[in-house]
């Protein structure tokens, strides 16, 4: 089986992290967002992945050829000249994705991370004879999003309604497809949008169907829902694999501490945390909702919240650092500074408090 991961633009939403690296590279609880992807799809026998891209792909498979040999999976790049929207990029791989198998193959959503039950999502697809399937997710506020209305016996897709005044479901389009290679045929090679363009059409022709998913999803693309997403993806750890979680009197509720990162005397670490490898968090440290990603130094007594801690950056002693702040690669916040919703670009040094949400270049 192939799959095509829509890695897509710059991660404008996700700055400072993305003037350091492509998006799909920044991390999320430990290892690249891109590779929480890769893993779960060669874990159901996919032995090609195709990264749809345009921007910086040399970086991207450099970076990826280490896991190649690690995975045993195949990664290759299909780079685009002009952004082609979600479906545009799947007409640049036709010829990657359609190997005359007549197998179906996966589309998915560089930003989504979930519980990606695909094996599952293999045998609806199988199971409805059908052309094409997607993943939806419950949603609270459907009228935000646009709305897959479905039958709900069989999931076959009735239509598509773009932010409903009216209650009409509360299914959204969840980023996951599974695809037969007919689908190609019906993408021209341009910029073009799978969730207005091809899919009401294959709806039309009652050829589409929907699976609900099972546990989690959330889209960080943006920090704030990285926090969530960060919250919601520990939750389902401690379900499937809570060995890989933190234990300890210093740990509240769910945590990720890499093998090779100390934590210090009298540190209270939780709820939701993940520090990177060779992260140092010093003695009378308190961290909670916040990533510490690698080479991170927290020093003693600094206090940090609900914020992102770039790679190889630096909290002084007693700082305060809180509401969504986000330190870029190589930041240095000195000694008893307070950061509120502070967003610091990389390689700065922060000598005075940021009383207000602001960005500091």
């Amino acid at each position: 089986m192939k799959a095509l991961i829509l890695v897509g633009g710059f991660g404008t939403r996700l700055r400072p992290l993305t003037l350091s690296v492509p998006k799909p590279l920044v991390d999320f609880a430990n290892k690249p967002m891109i590779l929480h992807q890769i893993e779960a799809l060669k874990a159901i026998g996919v032995t090609e992945v195709v990264l749809a891209i345009n921007y910086q792909p040399e970086v991207m498979l450099n970076f990826l050829k280490d896991f190649e040999a690690k995975l045993g999976i195949r990664i290759t790049c299909s780079q685009e000249t002009e952004p082609l929207g979600t479906a545009g990029p799947l007409a640049l791989a036709r010829d990657k994705l359609a190997d005359g198998s007549g197998e179906p193959f996966f589309v998915l959503n560089s930003d989504v991370i979930s519980e990606y039950p695909l094996k599952e999502m293999i045998g609806f697809h199988k199971s409805h004879g059908g052309e094409a399937s997607i993943m939806v997710t419950k949603v609270d506020e459907p009228s935000k999003y646009g709305v897959v209305v479905l039958e709900e016996a069989t999931g076959q897709v009735e239509r598509f309604v773009e932010k409903p005044k009216l209650f009409v479901g509360n299914k959204k389009n969840a980023g996951i497809y599974l695809l037969n290679p007919s689908v190609l045929g019906r993408i021209k090679l341009r910029p073009t949008s799978i969730e207005k363009e091809v899919f009401p059409k294959i709806a039309a022709e009652k050829m589409l169907y929907a699976m609900v998913l099972p546990g989690f999803w959330m889209d960080i693309g943006q920090p704030r829902d990285y926090i969530t997403g960060l919250r919601l993806y520990l939750d389902s750890l401690r379900k499937k694999d809570a060995s890989k979680l933190a234990s300890g009197t210093h740990i509240v509720g769910n945590v990720l501490v890499h093998e090779s990162a100390p934590i210090g005397e009298g540190c209270l670490i939780g709820p939701d945390v993940a520090i990177g490898p060779g992260c140092v968090v010093e003695a009378g440290v308190r961290l909670s909702r916040c990533t510490v990603m690698r080479g991170g130094r927290i020093k003693k007594h600094a206090c940090i919240s609900s914020s992102i801690i770039g790679w190889h950056s630096t909290v002084g002693q007693w700082a305060r650092v809180e509401n969504m702040t986000i330190l870029g690669e190589d930041v240095h916040v000195c000694d008893e500074i307070y950061s509120n919703g502070g967003v610091v670009l990389p390689h700065k040094e922060i000598k005075s408090s940021i009383l207000k949400p602001e960005i500091v270049m």
